[in-house]
């Protein structure tokens, strides 16, 4: 049983690292801030998701993998945000800069 949970942790932690290096190349290679958020929002949630359950297969006890299992969802919520933040920014920031253009003479 124990080979077999280990095998388990192994993959899913080494999903959850491609799906970080996945996100990192979505950062590095895509055109605009929008899509460039995206990829690096889901991916790194996918990935620390992946971690995340291959480490609490690891745990302790079923109290740590809860705690880490908590982690998670705090993390899910606040890159939501700190995404949704940006790109507010930043559509807010182009309306703005149209708007400059527009009323130039």
């Amino acid at each position: 049983m124990t080979a077999v949970l280990d095998f388990l942790s192994i993959a899913t932690i080494t999903a959850g690292a491609v799906f970080f290096v996945a996100g990192t190349l979505g950062l590095l290679r895509f055109p605009d801030v929008y899509a460039r958020l995206h990829a690096l929002t889901k991916c790194d949630n996918l990935g620390l998701g992946f971690v995340v359950l291959g480490l609490t297969l690891r745990a302790p006890s079923w109290w740590m993998g809860l705690k880490m299992i908590g982690v998670w969802i705090l993390v899910l919520a606040a890159s939501a945000t700190a995404a949704h933040l940006f790109a507010r920014r930043t559509r807010l920031s182009e309306d703005s800069k149209s708007i400059r253009r527009n009323r130039a003479p």
